[in-house]
C-alpha cells in the first residue's frame, strides 16, 4: 500500500497586535480572545475531520504555541509531541515591529509598503545598534549564534529559514506516513505555501494565510503532493 502523509498548517488565531493593526514580527505578544476562539475552532475542525496529528511542530512565540495547546485541547489530543523551534517564527519586520501598519504605510508610501510587506525580497528598515526590541537581547535566544539572529527579513530570508527547519526536521516526519501539525505564523506559513505549490515570487504576492483556519496537504510516499484541502 502507498504510504500517504497529511500536513496541516495552522497559523495562529488573531493576535493582540493583530487586533491592534500593528506589526507583530518576533514580538512575543499573545492571543486576542477572538484568537482563543478561533483556535479552539480549528481544533473542533480537525477533529470532526478525523485529522488527529502524530506530531506537532511550533515556532518560539506564544501565539504559535498557545494556538497548537488549545486545538489540541478541544480535540482531547494533547499526549503527542510538540517541537518548538525558532526557524518557525514571524518574519521579522525590522524597526517596524509594534508599529501601527496604516501609519507606516503613510511615511513610507504605497508602492514601498506593498513591496515590502508583500513581496518576496525586499526587508523592512532593520533595528538599529542597541535597539531594545533586538532578537540577542531576548534571553530565550541566548544559546543561538548572534550571527543567526535577524533585525529585518524579506520573506525570501523567512522561506530560507524555514524550509532549512521543513526539510531537516518536517519533512522527514511526513516521509514515515505521519499526519504532521504545524502552528506557525502568516509569514512562515507562506514560505512554505510557496515551496509546496511551487508558486513565483509574483503569485506569493497574492496568497494571504487566514488565521486560525487548517490548510491540509495530502503527500504520497515521495512527498509528491497529491492535494490540498481545506476542511470545514
Amino acid at each position: 500500500m502507498m504510504k500517504i502523509s497529511k500536513l496541516i498548517l495552522l497559523r495562529h488565531g488573531e493576535s493582540l497586535y493583530n487586533k491592534e493593526n500593528l506589526f507583530t514580527g518576533w514580538t512575543d505578544i499573545d492571543l486576542s480572545e477572538k484568537g482563543v476562539e478561533e483556535a479552539k475552532e480549528a481544533g473542533r475542525i480537525l477533529e470532526k475531520n478525523d485529522l488527529f496529528p502524530n506530531i506537532c511542530f511550533a515556532s518560539w512565540l506564544k501565539r504559535s504555541i498557545h494556538t497548537a495547546q488549545i486545538a489540541l485541547h478541544e480535540m482531547e489530543w494533547e499526549h503527542i509531541d510538540c517541537i518548538k523551534h525558532w526557524k518557525l517564527n514571524e518574519r521579522h519586520y525590522g524597526a517596524w515591529q509594534r508599529h501601527n501598519k496604516d501609519a507606516i504605510r503613510k511615511e513610507v508610501g504605497e508602492e514601498m509598503f506593498v513591496a515590502i510587506r508583500r513581496g518576496y525580497d525586499t526587508p523592512p528598515p532593520p533595528l538599529p545598534d542597541g535597539d531594545p526590541r533586538l532578537v540577542e537581547k531576548d534571553p530565550k535566544y541566548a544559546g543561538i549564534d548572534p550571527a543567526l539572529l535577524p533585525r529585518s527579513e524579506s520573506l525570501k530570508d523567512t522561506r530560507r529559514r524555514t524550509l532549512n527547519y521543513f526539510a531537516e526536521t518536517i519533512a522527514p516526519e511526513l516521509a514515515r506516513g505521519k499526519t504532521v501539525l504545524v502552528s506557525a505564523h502568516g509569514n512562515s506559513l507562506r514560505a512554505l505555501t510557496m515551496a509546496i505549490e511551487h508558486l513565483t515570487p509574483a503569485e506569493i504576492v497574492k496568497v494571504e494565510i487566514p488565521t486560525g483556519v487548517p490548510i491540509v496537504y495530502t503527500f504520497d510516499e515521495t512527498l509528491h503532493l497529491l492535494k490540498k484541502d481545506l476542511p470545514a
